[in-house]
Formats: structure tokens, C-alpha cells, sequence
């Protein structure tokens, strides 16, 4: 039975069945189905709208307090302004909705239940009009208006739940394999919710582009800058041997996506009249003219194989060629292929230790071995090796004012250590305090928007950028033109100051 609830039903026929049995099972009401703001259809949830709104309003100061808040009210209030005209033609105009600029690099966008929508500075660095960024918020006021986080939510619990209880009223479940057959149904639930609910949301953010007097197109030059950032990110994971975890919206398994995509975008063009399919590239570009580029000053800059902090006033340097991470709480160096890696930390000193004393008292390494007393530009400092689950570890801990730089050093393979321990070494071995000549490379990368010359182009401005990481690719993918594009006369474009 289970398995033709899997394979052999509609969709529609499966949330039924499924709230059926859980609402069966629930007898005191702890579920439930509820009508669909956007399709009016009954969809299975466990959650009323006063506890969706709730995990919105908990989980708001969580996000804020992982990423950050970008401090630039401006900017936040445009922003704000262009996701009010969408959520105000959106099937859930009752709701306050709340839209953030994160203070992060990293490309990305999402949406609490309840209103709550944010979109990082980096990926508002790689748009290029203020339609690609109403189709940004569009899709994620998609998720909240067809509540797609506790649909999503509601499914994973019902399955466990399903099991639980099933088990309590039929001891004939409570095997492995029963267990393993709820499981299969909740997978498969939440495997096809993943791809429809992202579909869904893209129709529903190109109807409110429209709606609100966009062009929705936008949504598929979204896709497009998404895709070509997909394709220069697996890239250079593939360089450090790991996987690419993209922006969570737009990439499926589907082989028909394109078309589909193409489709539900098309359907938005009956909402279309006089006077609308605007872009607004011009009023975009002047609104993210001097946006923080990659790294923020609070967070610390990469450049090349060096790492600048203003704030904590120190530098680092890790072995050339090796790609760094910039980690809320570390610092991270992965050789090609994955088959080393450094990571750096800091920690607050608080009693007078030795670093060797600090190795063994704080770190709770007590085995160290070819341990030595080192220097690094003056500074106290101790490394040895120890080892850890099986591999080489080299441990490194180096005084500066009153702060503990922890240095963990490993490979891939314990084969390949004597191989990277040189430049294990050398990375220890030369952190200081930042210079006065370092402090202007400290200094965060800002948009910079100009009129592009006759005399421009791409590889003219990455041979002076201080981008450090493909400088050519980056400028190329900021403005539309990646893979192999260039400027154009007269036209207003990104670099990188």
C-alpha cells in the first residue's frame, strides 16, 4: 500500500491519503489540512499561521546573528521598499513582511514562515537591475506565501510521527523494515516538495513581477546569473577537491527545468499591461555603487595567499595557490585537490601561560611531539605534532597582545605530511602585527560604477583589481558577460575599487 502511495498516485492523491492517515492518527488534533493561500487546494500541515508566524519571529535574530546585518540603512530601505510593492500584490498581503540585506559574501537568498526575507550583499553584487532583484524577493516571498517552509516541515513530521504512533497502536510495525518504509515515504515527500515548491516559487515570483509592473523576465536573467555563478564556483571547488553548495532555489535534478522554468514564467506575461515590464538598471546600479565587494573589514580580507584584520590588527600568510575559506569563527587553507589544510583561530588569553603551557592546559594536548619554541616576527610561539583519528596533526599556537592564534595543520593523507609540513611551518611562522604599509590592504573592496571608455576592458581592469581570486572571471560574472564577454563603450558597469 505504501509503496503505491509512493510511486503510483498523483501528488494530490498522496497529501490526501497522507492526511487522512496522520489526521487518523492524531485524534487530538495535532494536525491537520488547511486551505492553500495561492492554489485554494487542502494541503497537510501541522502548524496553524500563529505558529508559523512564531518560528518566523524565533529564528529572525538567529539569522541575523549568523550573518550579520549590512549597516547601510539605505540600501535597506530600498530594498525594503521594492519587496513591499511585491508582498502588496502577493496572496498574502495581510502579512508584515521584513526584508534584509545580510552583511555576507556568500551568494544566497531564503525566507522564514511568517514574512521574514533576506538576501545577502553578495548576491545583490552580482545583480544587475532592480527587476533581477524584485525576482530574487519574488521567489522567496513565493515560499512564504505558499507556506512551503511548514508544508515542508509538516511532511518530515508526519512520517515520524506516522511511524511512532503506528507502532504504538500496531505492534506489528515497530520492525526495521516498517520503519524503513515510513522513511522511504517521507523521502519521497520531501524530495518531490523540494522540486515543486521551487517551481511553484518562481511562477509566483514572476506573477508578482508582473503584477507590480516588472518584467517578468527578470526571473530567467536571475537563473542566468545563478547558473554561470554555479558553474565558476564547481570549478574552483572542484580545485580545492570539494562539493559546490549553491543558492538553494534554482538548480534540479529535473531535465526538463529549462522548460518548465520557461514556462511558468511565460504564464506571468497575462498579468503584464500599458506601461509595465520595467527594468530600472540605472536607479539599481545607483543604489549598489559602493557596496561592500567580498570580504568586509570586520570580517578580515583575503588578497592572494595573505590575510589582512584591521580591527584585530594582525596578518597571516598561507602557502600560494591554496584557496582560503573566511569562516564566521576560523580561517581556513585548502590546497588543490583537498589534501591539505590549515585552519586558524583565535582565542582570548586569560591566564599568564606559556603558548606551550597553552597547548597542553587549553587545548588539552598533552602529547606533542618534535616540540619547539619558535619566533615568528618576534612574537611567543610553540608547534609539535600530535596525532588525531589516525592522521598528523601539526599544532601551532603563537602569542599576540592578548590573543591565542591556534594553528591546526593535517592532510589528506599521513603519507603526504612531511610533504605540506614546510608550509605548515611557514604559515605559523608568519603571522604578525599588521604593518602601517599593510593597513590600506586591509581596507574592504567597495562596487565601483563607471562609464565604461574605448580604452577599457576586462583584462586592463584585472591586471590592477585587488580582487584576488580569478579577477578576470569575477568582473566578467558581476556584469553578465562571463564566460568570455567584454565591455562595451559607453554602457555603465561594475569593477572593483
Amino acid at each position: 500500500m505504501i509503496n503505491v502511495l509512493v510511486q503510483g498516485s498523483t501528488s494530490h492523491d498522496r497529501i490526501r491519503s497522507l492526511c487522512l492517515m496522520v489526521g487518523a492518527l492524531l485524534f487530538l488534533g495535532l494536525a491537520g489540512c488547511s486551505t492553500n493561500p495561492v492554489t485554494g487546494e487542502q494541503n497537510f500541515v501541522m502548524f496553524g499561521e500563529d505558529t508559523e508566524l512564531e518560528i518566523g519571529r524565533t529564528n529572525h535574530p538567529k539569522i541575523i546573528a549568523e550573518y550579520g546585518r549590512y549597516d547601510d540603512e539605505v540600501l535597506q530601505a530600498y530594498v525594503q521598499s521594492v519587496g513591499e510593492k511585491l508582498a502588496n500584490k502577493s496572496h498574502r498581503d495581510d502579512l508584515v513582511y521584513r526584508f534584509t540585506v545580510l552583511d555576507s559574501p556568500v551568494i544566497n537568498a531564503m525566507a522564514l514562515p511568517g514574512g521574514y526575507v533576506y538576501i545577502t550583499r553578495g548576491l545583490m553584487a552580482y545583480l544587475n537591475s532592480e527587476a533581477e532583484l524584485a525576482a530574487v524577493l519574488g521567489h522567496e516571498i513565493g515560499h512564504v506565501t505558499a507556506r512551503h517552509g511548514v508544508r515542508q516541515q509538516s511532511a518530515a513530521q508526519a512520517a515520524n510521527l506516522g511511524y511512532t504512533l503506528g507502532a504504538i497502536l500496531f505492534p506489528s510495525l515497530r520492525g526495521a523494515g516498517s520503519q524503513n518504509l515510513f522513511n522511504i515515504l517521507g523521502g519521497a515527500l520531501l524530495s518531490g516538495y523540494g522540486r515543486e515548491h521551487e517551481l511553484e516559487s518562481d511562477r509566483l515570483g514572476a506573477e508578482y513581477l508582473a503584477r507590480t509592473g516588472y518584467d517578468p523576465q527578470a526571473m530567467i536573467e536571475v537563473i542566468s546569473v545563478l547558473k554561470d555563478q554555479q558553474t565558476f564556483a564547481e570549478a574552483q571547488a572542484k580545485k580545492q577537491g570539494q562539493d559546490y553548495q549553491g543558492y538553494h532555489g534554482l538548480f534540479s535534478s529535473h531535465p526538463d527545468n529549462d522548460t518548465r522554468l520557461q514556462q511558468v514564467v511565460g504564464e506571468a506575461e497575462k498579468y503584464t499591461g500599458a506601461g509595465n515590464g520595467k527594468i530600472y538598471r540605472e536607479r539599481y546600479f545607483q543604489k549598489v555603487d559602493g557596496l561592500t565587494f567580498g570580504d568586509s573589514e570586520e570580517q578580515g580580507i583575503r588578497s592572494d595567499n595573505h590575510f589582512y584584520h584591521l580591527s584585530m590588527r594582525f596578518s597571516v600568510d598561507f602557502p600560494v595557490g591554496w584557496h582560503i575559506n573566511n569562516k564566521p569563527s576560523s580561517l581556513q587553507a585548502v590546497a588543490q585537490g583537498g589534501k591539505a589544510l590549515i585552519e586558524m583561530g583565535a582565542s582570548d588569553i586569560n591566564r599568564k601561560l606559556t603558548p606551550r603551557e597553552f597547548i597542553q592546559q587549553r587545548l588539552k594536548i598533552d602529547d606533542l611531539r618534535s616540540g619547539q619554541s619558535i619566533k615568528p616576527h618576534g612574537l611567543n610561539g610553540y608547534t609539535g605534532i600530535t596525532s588525531h583519528q589516525n592522521k598528523l596533526l601539526r599544532v601551532g599556537v603563537v602569542f599576540l597582545r592578548d590573543q591565542a592564534f591556534i594553528f591546526l595543520a593535517t592532510t589528506e593523507n599521513s603519507a603526504d605530511f612531511s610533504r605540506y609540513d614546510a608550509d605548515f611551518l611557514a604559515s605559523i611562522n608568519s603571522i604578525h602585527s599588521l604593518r602601517d604599509d599593510e593597513i590600506a590592504l586591509a581596507r574592504e573592496q567597495q562596487l565601483d560604477i563607471v562609464t565604461v571608455s574605448r580604452e577599457d576592458s576586462y583584462a586592463k581592469w584585472a591586471r590592477t583589481s585587488r580582487i584576488s581570486n580569478s579577477p578576470l572571471e569575477q568582473l566578467r560574472l558581476l556584469n553578465g558577460d562571463y564566460p568570455s564577454g567584454d565591455l562595451k563603450s559607453g554602457q555603465k558597469a561594475k569593477r572593483v575599487r
